[in-house]
Protein backbone atom coordinates (compact mmCIF):
# COMPACT_ATOMS: atom_id res chain seq x y z
CA UNK A 1 0.00 0.00 0.00
CA UNK A 2 0.91 3.37 -0.51
CA UNK A 3 2.34 6.07 1.87
CA UNK A 4 2.10 9.80 1.56
CA UNK A 5 5.60 11.00 0.87
CA UNK A 6 6.57 13.71 3.05
CA UNK A 7 6.89 16.18 0.07
CA UNK A 8 7.87 20.31 0.01
CA UNK A 9 4.95 21.44 2.52
CA UNK A 10 5.94 19.22 5.33
CA UNK A 11 9.29 19.70 4.55
CA UNK A 12 8.59 23.29 4.50
CA UNK A 13 6.90 23.22 8.34
CA UNK A 14 9.29 21.17 9.67
CA UNK A 15 11.93 23.84 8.77
CA UNK A 16 9.97 26.31 10.46
CA UNK A 17 8.77 24.75 13.33
CA UNK A 18 11.83 22.46 14.48
CA UNK A 19 14.37 24.94 15.16
CA UNK A 20 12.25 26.34 17.86
CA UNK A 21 11.45 23.19 19.54
CA UNK A 22 15.13 22.22 19.22
CA UNK A 23 16.21 25.93 20.94
CA UNK A 24 13.41 26.02 23.63
CA UNK A 25 12.58 21.90 24.70
CA UNK A 26 14.23 18.94 25.36
CA UNK A 27 12.91 15.45 24.01
CA UNK A 28 12.23 12.43 25.67
CA UNK A 29 10.73 9.74 22.93
CA UNK A 30 9.97 6.24 22.97
CA UNK A 31 7.78 3.73 21.20
CA UNK A 32 8.84 4.22 17.24
CA UNK A 33 9.70 0.91 17.00
CA UNK A 34 5.35 0.43 17.87
CA UNK A 35 4.43 2.61 14.50
CA UNK A 36 3.93 0.29 11.26
CA UNK A 37 6.91 0.81 8.81
CA UNK A 38 4.20 -0.06 5.75
CA UNK A 39 0.34 0.22 5.43
CA UNK A 40 -2.34 2.53 7.03
CA UNK A 41 -2.71 3.05 10.60
CA UNK A 42 -4.21 5.42 13.06
CA UNK A 43 -2.74 6.63 16.02
CA UNK A 44 -5.14 8.12 18.67
CA UNK A 45 -3.34 11.18 20.93
CA UNK A 46 -4.26 13.06 24.37
CA UNK A 47 -4.27 16.46 23.81
CA UNK A 48 -2.98 18.55 26.95
CA UNK A 49 -1.28 21.71 25.25
CA UNK A 50 -1.53 24.16 22.20
CA UNK A 51 1.39 23.22 21.98
CA UNK A 52 1.60 19.43 21.82
CA UNK A 53 0.27 18.72 17.61
CA UNK A 54 4.03 20.35 17.00
CA UNK A 55 5.42 18.15 19.87
CA UNK A 56 3.73 15.00 18.34
CA UNK A 57 4.26 15.94 14.52
CA UNK A 58 7.91 16.34 15.24
CA UNK A 59 7.95 12.97 16.88
CA UNK A 60 6.18 11.54 13.96
CA UNK A 61 7.79 13.31 11.33
CA UNK A 62 11.32 11.87 12.24
CA UNK A 63 10.08 7.94 12.15
CA UNK A 64 9.74 9.07 8.35
CA UNK A 65 6.50 8.41 7.91
CA UNK A 66 4.24 11.69 8.48
CA UNK A 67 0.65 11.99 9.88
CA UNK A 68 -3.10 13.62 8.43
CA UNK A 69 -4.29 15.66 11.36
CA UNK A 70 -8.17 15.89 11.69
CA UNK A 71 -8.15 19.63 12.65
CA UNK A 72 -10.80 22.52 12.75
CA UNK A 73 -12.10 24.18 9.58
CA UNK A 74 -11.49 27.20 10.64
CA UNK A 75 -7.38 26.81 10.67
CA UNK A 76 -7.54 25.93 7.00
CA UNK A 77 -8.37 30.27 7.13
CA UNK A 78 -5.87 31.54 8.81
CA UNK A 79 -3.51 33.45 6.44
CA UNK A 80 -0.45 31.43 5.71
CA UNK A 81 -1.20 28.81 8.48
CA UNK A 82 -4.04 27.43 6.10
CA UNK A 83 -2.17 26.98 3.55
CA UNK A 84 0.24 25.30 5.55
CA UNK A 85 -2.58 23.05 6.29
CA UNK A 86 -3.97 22.03 2.75
CA UNK A 87 -0.85 21.70 1.47
CA UNK A 88 0.58 19.05 4.05
CA UNK A 89 -3.16 16.87 3.55
CA UNK A 90 -4.58 17.51 6.78
CA UNK A 91 -8.18 16.89 7.21
CA UNK A 92 -10.75 19.52 8.11
CA UNK A 93 -13.47 19.08 10.57
CA UNK A 94 -16.80 20.86 10.29
CA UNK A 95 -18.22 20.88 13.44
CA UNK A 96 -22.31 21.12 14.28
CA UNK A 97 -22.57 21.03 9.93
CA UNK A 98 -23.57 18.18 7.34
CA UNK A 99 -19.88 18.48 6.34
CA UNK A 100 -18.62 16.78 9.72
CA UNK A 101 -19.18 13.57 8.26
CA UNK A 102 -16.67 14.30 5.30
CA UNK A 103 -13.89 14.18 7.58
CA UNK A 104 -14.67 10.58 8.54
CA UNK A 105 -14.42 9.44 4.82
CA UNK A 106 -10.87 11.42 4.72
CA UNK A 107 -9.83 9.81 7.23
CA UNK A 108 -11.20 6.18 6.21
CA UNK A 109 -9.80 7.16 2.15
CA UNK A 110 -6.51 7.74 3.68
CA UNK A 111 -6.50 4.88 6.01
CA UNK A 112 -7.01 2.20 2.95
CA UNK A 113 -4.47 4.34 1.07
CA UNK A 114 -1.70 3.14 3.30
CA UNK A 115 -1.44 6.63 5.43
CA UNK A 116 -1.31 7.34 9.03
CA UNK A 117 -4.05 9.34 9.98
CA UNK A 118 -3.86 10.96 13.61
CA UNK A 119 -6.64 11.96 16.15
CA UNK A 120 -6.69 13.21 19.13
CA UNK A 121 -10.10 11.86 20.50
CA UNK A 122 -10.94 14.00 23.53
CA UNK A 123 -11.75 16.57 20.78
CA UNK A 124 -10.37 19.05 22.30
CA UNK A 125 -8.28 20.41 24.86
CA UNK A 126 -8.53 18.48 27.90
CA UNK A 127 -10.47 20.01 31.07
CA UNK A 128 -9.50 17.58 33.61
CA UNK A 129 -7.82 19.82 36.52
CA UNK A 130 -4.79 17.50 36.31
CA UNK A 131 -4.49 17.57 32.47
CA UNK A 132 -5.60 13.24 32.56
CA UNK A 133 -6.75 12.35 29.35
CA UNK A 134 -11.24 13.05 28.79
CA UNK A 135 -13.27 10.19 27.79
CA UNK A 136 -13.22 10.46 23.80
CA UNK A 137 -15.36 11.28 21.32
CA UNK A 138 -15.96 8.19 18.93
CA UNK A 139 -14.20 9.41 15.65
CA UNK A 140 -10.88 7.17 15.86
CA UNK A 141 -13.04 4.21 16.85
CA UNK A 142 -15.57 4.55 14.11
CA UNK A 143 -12.50 4.79 11.35
CA UNK A 144 -10.93 2.00 13.46
CA UNK A 145 -13.60 -0.72 12.88
CA UNK A 146 -14.24 0.27 9.25
CA UNK A 147 -10.76 0.01 8.04
CA UNK A 148 -9.71 -2.61 11.09
CA UNK A 149 -5.90 -0.62 10.92
CA UNK A 150 -3.86 -0.45 13.45
CA UNK A 151 -4.60 1.96 16.71
CA UNK A 152 -1.35 3.29 17.66
CA UNK A 153 -1.88 5.03 21.14
CA UNK A 154 0.41 7.99 22.01
CA UNK A 155 0.65 10.01 25.05
CA UNK A 156 1.91 13.20 25.51
CA UNK A 157 3.89 14.95 28.48
CA UNK A 158 5.98 18.49 28.98
CA UNK A 159 3.89 20.91 26.57
CA UNK A 160 1.55 21.61 29.17
CA UNK A 161 4.02 22.64 31.70
CA UNK A 162 5.33 25.34 29.22
CA UNK A 163 1.73 26.07 27.79
CA UNK A 164 -1.27 24.89 29.81
CA UNK A 165 -4.06 23.99 28.67
CA UNK A 166 -7.03 27.10 28.41
CA UNK A 167 -3.58 29.07 29.93
CA UNK A 168 -3.53 32.74 28.88
CA UNK A 169 -0.11 34.05 26.84
CA UNK A 170 0.89 35.16 31.09
CA UNK A 171 0.81 31.52 31.86
CA UNK A 172 3.35 30.43 29.57
CA UNK A 173 6.79 29.23 30.95
CA UNK A 174 9.50 28.66 28.63
CA UNK A 175 12.22 28.49 30.72
CA UNK A 176 13.74 26.54 32.51
CA UNK A 177 13.64 24.23 29.27
CA UNK A 178 10.98 21.24 29.71
CA UNK A 179 11.33 18.40 28.23
CA UNK A 180 8.42 17.43 25.49
CA UNK A 181 7.44 13.65 26.17
CA UNK A 182 6.21 11.17 23.68
CA UNK A 183 5.96 7.79 24.04
CA UNK A 184 3.68 5.53 21.11
CA UNK A 185 2.93 1.91 22.74
CA UNK A 186 1.80 -1.15 20.98
CA UNK A 187 -1.85 -1.39 19.10
CA UNK A 188 -4.52 -1.24 20.74
CA UNK A 189 -6.44 -4.92 20.30
CA UNK A 190 -10.01 -4.07 18.94
CA UNK A 191 -10.39 -6.99 17.54
CA UNK A 192 -13.72 -7.79 19.86
CA UNK A 193 -15.44 -5.24 18.17
CA UNK A 194 -14.65 -6.67 14.73
CA UNK A 195 -18.42 -7.64 12.67
CA UNK A 196 -20.17 -6.03 14.99
CA UNK A 197 -23.28 -2.99 13.97
CA UNK A 198 -21.20 0.06 14.57
CA UNK A 199 -24.32 0.96 16.99
CA UNK A 200 -23.50 4.05 19.42
CA UNK A 201 -23.02 1.48 22.12
CA UNK A 202 -20.18 -1.18 20.39
CA UNK A 203 -18.37 2.50 19.39
CA UNK A 204 -18.37 3.81 23.02
CA UNK A 205 -16.63 0.84 24.21
CA UNK A 206 -14.47 0.83 21.51
CA UNK A 207 -13.60 4.53 22.09
CA UNK A 208 -13.20 3.40 26.08
CA UNK A 209 -10.88 0.99 25.26
CA UNK A 210 -8.36 3.22 22.91
CA UNK A 211 -8.67 6.23 25.78
CA UNK A 212 -7.60 3.77 28.59
CA UNK A 213 -4.61 2.67 26.78
CA UNK A 214 -3.69 6.63 26.13
CA UNK A 215 -4.12 6.67 29.84
CA UNK A 216 -2.42 3.80 31.06
CA UNK A 217 0.74 4.95 28.92
CA UNK A 218 0.45 8.66 30.05
CA UNK A 219 0.40 6.97 33.84
CA UNK A 220 3.53 5.18 32.87
CA UNK A 221 5.22 8.64 31.64
CA UNK A 222 4.19 10.40 34.46
CA UNK A 223 4.88 7.86 37.36
CA UNK A 224 1.34 8.44 39.02
CA UNK A 225 -1.91 6.29 39.08
CA UNK A 226 -4.54 7.61 36.62
CA UNK A 227 -7.93 8.58 37.94
CA UNK A 228 -10.62 5.73 37.95
CA UNK A 229 -12.83 7.27 35.75
CA UNK A 230 -11.86 9.35 32.91
CA UNK A 231 -13.09 13.00 33.31
CA UNK A 232 -16.82 13.90 31.59
CA UNK A 233 -16.37 17.46 31.31
CA UNK A 234 -20.47 17.41 29.83
CA UNK A 235 -21.30 16.00 34.00
CA UNK A 236 -19.02 18.43 35.45
CA UNK A 237 -20.42 21.36 33.75
CA UNK A 238 -23.83 19.82 34.59
CA UNK A 239 -23.09 19.57 38.22
CA UNK A 240 -21.31 22.79 38.29
CA UNK A 241 -24.68 24.69 37.21
CA UNK A 242 -26.43 22.78 39.39
CA UNK A 243 -24.25 24.04 42.48
CA UNK A 244 -24.79 27.41 41.03
CA UNK A 245 -28.52 26.46 41.09
CA UNK A 246 -29.17 25.53 44.57
CA UNK A 247 -26.89 28.28 45.76
CA UNK A 248 -28.96 30.51 44.03
CA UNK A 249 -32.00 29.12 45.67
CA UNK A 250 -30.61 29.37 48.97
CA UNK A 251 -29.83 33.18 48.68
CA UNK A 252 -32.98 33.59 47.19
CA UNK A 253 -34.37 32.14 50.95
CA UNK A 254 -32.40 33.63 52.90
Amino acid sequence: MSRRRIGFWYRLAAAIAKPPLLLFFKRDWSGMENLPTDGGYITAINHNSALDPLSYAHFQYNTGRVPRFLAKAPLFRVPFVGMILRGTGQIPVYRESTDAANAFRAAVDAVNRGECVAFYPEGTLTRDPDHWPMQGKTGAARVALLTKAPVIPVAQWGANEAVPPYAGTNKIRLFPRKTLRVQAGPPVDLSEFYGQDPTAEVLRAATETIMVSITALLAEMRGEPAPEQLYDHSRARAEQRGRRQERQEQGDGA
